[in-house]
């Protein structure tokens, strides 16, 4: 490595508290630029965004209903979990209300596009605090961390939202009672359940960084492990519709996920070795 190098990190290593909080200042000036950056190419394709995108799991041809519809042909051979229609319609109440929303879908689609970027700029805060062999994988732990929330992104999105949206949306109180929900309704749920679940897909990653510090042990996640899934099914309940389908579905791979961190925790912060007396 090169002298001018060593020095760099020497010198980013022994930065005074005012030196690392102008640092942090221009790692989020960027971060914010690379939102705005996605956030004006969501502007730019908003109507695409909300019709095809956002509100598909509003419509029957939605990829995970055709799925489901061919489940029940090849285990049933009928109709039976088909999705056939959504009884329901969409309203705008106040004249803001579709502007705001496409705002608020490009600040919503800039940050997801943004994601890998700040990530970036995360690690190039701390850098100076990592040992040379944490930074030979740093790439390996951006794209690791970038996979999960893309992959929390996707089950969100095509298993959490349209079970979700497809249970409350036919849930019936009375017969007498028309299903006219706002826009800003359905937009919002359906974008706290797809990013909710992007950044619970995070958990690795925390357990990782808290293992580093000392916080968190493979021990101490053993110990709490029952306190975890009691946690995270209340977590489950709170962010899904109140039927067991939807709370298992999204309790399942977090729990998995847990099982991962500690396997990370032990990788990170190994047991240390007990001397016996002979």
């Amino acid at each position: 490595m090169a002298l001018d190098q060593i020095d760099v990190d020497e010198y980013d290593a022994q930065m005074s508290f005012m030196e690392h909080l102008e640092a942090l200042r221009w790692h989020l000036v960027r971060s914010v630029i690379a939102v705005v950056v996605g956030s004006i190419f969501s502007f730019i394709h908003g109507r695409y965004i909300f019709d095809k995108i956002l509100l598909g799991s509003t419509k029957p041809d939605f990829w995970t209903y055709r799925k489901m519809c061919e489940l029940s042909q090849y285990l049933y051979h009928d109709d039976r979990v088909c999705i056939n229609k959504m009884d329901f319609k969409l309203q705008a109440l106040d004249i803001q209300e579709q502007f705001y929303q496409h705002f608020m879908i490009a600040i919503i689609g800039g940050l997801i596009i943004a994601v890998p970027y700040i990530l970036f700029e995360i690690y190039r805060f701390i850098k100076p605090a990592l040992k040379s062999t944490e930074k030979r994988y740093s790439g390996l732990v951006i794209g690791f961390a970038s996979l999960l929330f893309f992959s929390g992104i996707l089950f969100g999105y095509y298993i959490l939202s349209p079970i979700s949206v497809n249970f409350l949306a036919n849930y019936s109180l009375s017969p007498d009672i028309e299903r006219n929900f706002k826009v800003s309704s359905v937009i919002s749920f359906i974008t706290m359940l797809t990013l909710g679940a992007g950044l619970l897909f995070e958990l690795p990653i925390v357990v990782y960084f808290l293992a580093k510090i000392g916080l968190l042990t493979a021990q101490s996640m053993k110990e709490y492990r029952r306190v975890a899934i009691v946690v995270i099914l209340i977590v489950a309940a709170i962010v899904t519709p109140p039927d067991v389908a939807s709370q298992l579905i999204l309790s399942i791979p977090i729990m998995i996920l847990y099982e991962v961190g500690i396997i990370i925790a032990r990788k990170v912060a190994p047991a240390p070795i007990e001397l016996t007396e002979e």
